[in-house]
């Protein structure tokens, strides 16, 4: 089944191309993903990477003045934790292409 160009593949197409690529059941594949995910979501505070795509880190956003765009009155914007994710060169290079000096 070929999706239209621009769409993004649902979960349930990730987990037939793993299973079929892999030669693992849907099952399997979809036991596996769960469990990369998962352990993504409890390493993510110590940094987790996956090797080839990029790493998720958790980062301390410092408190700041921000402006209510609709009045245009200053904010005070309190610290708070965010996790970021950070693409790996190798990813970047092979979905941007190259770039040759």
């Amino acid at each position: 089944m070929a999706k239209a160009a621009g769409k993004p593949k649902t979960k349930s197409e990730i987990i037939s191309a793993v299973a079929e690529k892999t030669e693992l059941t849907k099952k399997q594949a979809a036991l596996t993903i769960e469990t990369l995910v998962n352990m993504a979501y409890k390493e993510a505070k110590n940094g987790f990477t996956i090797p080839g795509l990029g790493k998720l880190v958790l980062q301390k956003r410092a408190a700041r003045t921000g402006r209510n765009p609709a009045t245009g009155e200053s904010i005070k914007i309190p610290a708070k934790r965010v996790v970021k994710f950070r693409v790996a060169k190798a990813a970047k290079d092979a979905i941007l292409g190259v770039k040759n000096k």
